[in-house]
């Protein structure tokens, strides 16, 4: 526990300052977790004997967070261009003998559209709006996932009797994931009070308690399952943890699972319902 803690101390130390500074400091600590999982995605599917292309993988992740951060309007061309290169990578593969070559072009691409795609709203949401504004949907939305995780954690492991997902992580219950929820319910509406009436008063007429009691509970029932999604690529490779670059916590993939699926849905909920 002592280092488990002394992790999440440091992480926090190097984190906190990037969320708040935002800009580039923050695009290097979250492009390093994202390019960092898909090392960890390359990894796991390896260990049973799948070859996802880890130049492609992990370069296409850094190339689509680097365009989404700096240079919006190649985005999806740089995606398309990807997706074709997996292609033909993977085609010249099969032809010197790798039988499971279209499989590990799925992989590839999977890897390129979950973690560098997908995995770019934890960028979009730090500037949605402005620079000034975002730090402010960052750090409502952020802690609804973490809200629900330890909600979860804590209830599950007392009270929890009922499995909810067995083979993809028996220690989680169904008495944890609705704890989870309702921890995420009050933080949202605490939070969005604070921030709209409290202090500075930074999101003063743009949310109210309701509001973020609501994206509360959309986070704090969908996020889980990018937990539960990792577990399945964890269960995919035979590996605990993705890897043990944290002391304590696992790896990349181990901290950022649930952070792609709360960015995600935050940042379109925010932007289409909220806004």
């Amino acid at each position: 526990m002592l280092r488990r803690t002394l992790t999440a101390l440091a992480i926090a130390a190097v984190g906190l300052p990037a969320v708040i500074y935002g800009g580039v400091f923050y695009f290097l600590i979250m492009g390093a977790f994202l390019v960092g999982g898909a090392w960890e995605y390359v990894r796991l599917y390896r260990a049973v004997k799948l070859e996802p292309s880890e130049p492609v993988t992990v370069g296409g992740v850094l190339v689509i967070l680097t365009a989404r951060f700096f240079f919006a309007d190649i985005a999806i061309p740089a995606f398309v261009a990807l997706a074709l290169l997996a292609m033909a990578v993977h085609l010249f593969a099969f032809e010197r003998g790798r039988d499971h070559a279209a499989i590990d072009f799925g992989i590839t691409v999977a890897g390129i559209v979950y973690l560098g795609w997908i995995g770019a709203y934890l960028l979009d949401l730090r500037n949605l709006i402005s620079d000034e504004m975002g730090v402010w949907w960052f750090m409502l939305v952020l802690p609804l996932v973490w809200a629900a995780d330890t909600g979860g954690y804590s209830i599950g492991a007392a009270y929890g009797k009922h499995k909810m997902a067995p083979r993809l992580s028996p220690r989680k219950s169904w008495e944890g994931y609705f704890a989870g929820i309702f921890t995420s319910v009050l933080i949202g509406a605490f939070f969005a009070y604070a921030f709209s009436s409290l202090g500075p008063r930074p999101l003063d007429g743009v949310i109210n308690p309701m509001q973020g009691a609501l994206l509360g509970l959309v986070i704090g029932t969908l996020a889980p399952l990018g937990d539960l999604g990792e577990s399945m690529f964890k269960r995919q490779g035979g590996l605990k943890d993705s890897s043990n670059i944290f002391p304590g916590h696992g790896g990349f993939l181990d901290r950022i699972d649930s952070w792609i699926w709360g960015a995600a849905i935050g940042y379109f909920l925010i932007q289409y319902f909220i806004l």
